[in-house]
């Protein structure tokens, strides 16, 4: 298998809705956001289908040595020999890169954030830089849409988190802070035994006001100069919007399960997006 496809694979595979918006992008635009998000999945599957810490680490460092060594002209992962030749063309730097890596270490040493700027670091990591990558490749002309990038990318990234309740806390994990779980009187052992109660709707509402304040305020932060060309990214607002909207709906039952969107649904809203230009 050469490079392009498996990357191309790895991106289908996810399911993610992320493989929705860049339906809709040009060659090699959708070349490029395609191996950068099958690196992404390779390091975030790192950590998701840990069994063992000291592995999981071993090849975390493995991925930043691989990272050095292909901006120093020799990649050798089949991610790395598709993404590299686009690298220079789309403003994909290093740095980039390692931090998305710094991320994914932070889950392997942390499973708690003390309060929200905590737990802001981490989107920034994962999420923020992502969204900078993504906005270079998408065609971004303009300083600000960089913000945007960063903003929009913690607002998927917070969906994300009051989404995977449930399943975080099977890892053991909880990403809700620490003092909004005390302003809330929600005990750590009810999310990981799973308890749902009135107080846990409670926190996740206000979870999700944040959230929904992070879109607000990054489709305000986005140059009207740059709107056409960020549109998978808008399509990427719009569907995990409608998302964080179906949970809300559901009373936040994601203890339980996981609220999904259907893939007509998603290619609905990325259309929309794409043809009107509505979120």
């Amino acid at each position: 298998m050469n490079p392009a496809d498996y990357v191309q694979e790895k991106a289908a595979a996810s399911g993610s809705s992320f493989y929705y918006a860049f339906l809709f992008l040009p060659q090699p635009r959708r070349a490029a956001i395609t191996a950068f998000y099958a690196f992404c999945r390779e390091v975030d599957d790192v950590v998701d289908d840990m069994v063992d810490a000291g592995v999981a680490a071993t090849k975390l460092a493995w991925w930043r040595s691989e990272v050095a060594k292909s901006f120093a002209g020799q990649p050798s992962h089949p991610v790395m020999l598709a993404l590299m030749p686009l690298s220079a063309e789309f403003g994909i730097e290093q740095r980039h890169l390692q931090a998305i890596i710094d991320g994914c270490q932070m889950d392997l040493e942390q499973t708690r954030y003390l309060d929200y700027p905590g737990l802001q670091r981490y989107c920034h990591l994962v999420a923020g830089e992502v969204g900078e990558v993504a906005a270079r490749i998408f065609g971004q002309t303009q300083p600000q849409t960089t913000a945007y990038a960063h903003k929009l990318g913690q607002a998927l990234q917070l969906t994300n988190i009051i989404r995977d309740v449930g399943e975080d806390a099977l890892r053991g994990r909880i990403y809700l802070p620490v003092n909004e779980l005390q302003q809330f009187d929600v005990k750590a052992h009810e999310i990981l035994n799973r308890v749902y109660s009135d107080r846990f709707v409670a926190l996740m509402q206000f979870q999700a006001q944040r959230a929904h304040g992070l879109y607000d305020e990054a489709l305000s932060l986005l140059p009207a100069e740059d709107r056409r060309a960020q549109k998978p990214g808008l399509m990427m607002a719009s569907i995990y919007r409608a998302l964080l909207r179906e949970i809300e709906a559901d009373h936040f039952q994601v203890l339980s399960q996981r609220v999904r969107l259907t893939p007509f649904r998603k290619m609905w809203l990325a259309w929309k997006v794409q043809a009107l230009g509505r979120l």
